[in-house]
């Protein structure tokens, strides 16, 4: 498969996403239709390593997202990952072509201890 251009792009949480895959599941199994098996790895993936709830995840990004120093990736990568020190949070920023200080730190994982 060729593919020329992308046409959109949105980030998501795992949150969101094992939302998404229950309503799926919950849609397969009224119709008494078994569950592929991506579908089932998918949702224990999800289930496995969702820890916000959908609403909660959404709330945090937009926190987040308020904050200079955070982009929209960065904001659904710690809503998904929740770090619980400096170090973790250093871990995903360790791509980015810029450093936090030390009090952008704090003022991230303040807001992320507010949704644990």
């Amino acid at each position: 498969m060729i593919v020329k251009e992308k046409l959109e792009e949105e980030y998501v949480t795992v949150a969101e996403v094992k939302e998404t895959l229950n309503e799926i599941a919950e849609e397969r199994s009224d119709d008494d239709r078994e569950m592929a098996f991506e579908l089932r790895r998918s949702l224990d993936h999800a289930n496995e390593f969702g820890h916000l709830e959908a609403d909660e995840a959404r709330e945090l990004v937009e926190e987040l997202g308020e904050m200079e120093a955070v982009d929209d990736f960065v904001a659904h990568k710690v809503a998904d990952l929740l770090p619980r020190n400096r170090d973790e949070l250093r871990a995903i920023y360790a791509k980015e072509r810029y450093s936090l200080d030390g009090d952008e730190l704090d003022e991230i994982l303040n807001t992320v201890a507010q949704y644990r």
